[in-house]
């Protein structure tokens, strides 16, 4: 469907006539050899939302793609991933044939099976365009092969059996990306360093120019001020550190106020407010679940 160059596709059937491919052999569940795709040579951007999983392995794919604000100019083995609903954008411009692979299937296809709730704790299906998994080819070759082997059982006789393979198959590719982004935040450990190194730097920042209006630092804020998505941070954190975005914050809140404890006058309710809290009980209650004291106990440790 069109509105205002933005399609709003509802299901796998419209995706292929959007593309102008064979209709699929399964309804809620196919792949697509980018191959078949003839390109549309094109200067304007076309904003698209789909209402089902999508993952692409894109190669020599001329042209960028924009989620929110920012720009991705695709390389071979890269690989990306939308969740239903989500919105971006591509402007294709060039004739450049685009090679690789794309899995759709609409979240009915996983009703009943554990992978239904599985799926959502993999972060990767909210990272943005930018922050896409970049495959070695020993690792491209995995995916192919996975992305192939999906296309024939899909396309294969449907019987009583091919809802469990087809997803057993999808279950495996996503825990080989779970795996390979795991790797990429180990062999880019520099640009992860150097985001972790902007985070402890606004962290410090927020806290030194504080003013008691703001209130505490959100996971949001923060992403923002980096340039990722909010998932994509906490994945990075959690992977070289151990710790979620979150438990960061509330970490550096609680040094922030042992020190206010240890060495001023100021009340407990007033240290509660200078760090942002609204209610000097949430404050409390904070310290208490991270230190196992409260303030003041914690204050009359040093007396």
């Amino acid at each position: 469907m069109k509105n205002h160059n933005t399609y709003i596709l509802k299901s796998v059937s419209e995706l292929h006539h959007f593309l102008n491919i064979k209709k699929p052999t399964h309804p809620l569940v196919s792949v697509v050899n980018l191959d078949e795709i003839a390109v549309n040579v094109c200067e304007e951007m076309n904003t698209i939302v789909y209402n089902f999983y999508t993952i692409y392995l894109k190669k020599n794919f001329d042209g960028k793609i924009r989620y929110g604000q920012q720009y991705y100019d695709f390389d071979d083995g890269t690989m990306t991933f939308f969740a239903p609903k989500q919105m971006f954008s591509i402007k294709e411009n060039s004739s450049t044939k685009a090679e690789g692979w794309m899995l759709v299937f609409h979240p009915d296809f996983l009703h009943s099976n554990p992978l239904a709730k599985k799926i959502t704790d993999y972060g990767f299906f909210d990272y943005a365009t930018n922050e896409a998994l970049h495959l070695s080819d020993a690792e491209d070759q995995i995916i192919s092969s996975l992305m192939l082997n999906l296309q024939r059982e899909i396309e294969a006789m449907i019987d009583n059996y091919t809802q469990d393979v087809v997803v057993s198959h999808i279950d495996l590719l996503l825990n080989y990306c779970n795996r390979f982004y795991n790797r990429q935040f180990i062999t880019r450990k520099k640009v992860s360093n150097d985001l972790i190194s902007k985070f402890e730097d606004l962290l410090k920042t927020y806290f030194k120019n504080q003013s008691t209006d703001k209130g505490l630092p959100s996971v949001q804020y923060f992403s923002e001020q980096l340039y990722v998505s909010p998932n994509y941070l906490n994945d990075l954190l959690k992977n070289l550190t151990g710790q979620t975005t979150q438990q960061h914050i509330h970490n550096y809140i609680i040094e922030q106020a042992k020190e206010l404890l240890s060495t001023t006058n100021l009340t407990v309710s007033e240290i509660a407010y200078q760090l942002g809290f609204e209610y000097s009980q949430s404050f409390n209650k904070l310290f208490k679940n991270k230190t196992q004291q409260t303030p003041l106990e914690f204050r009359q440790s040093f007396n």
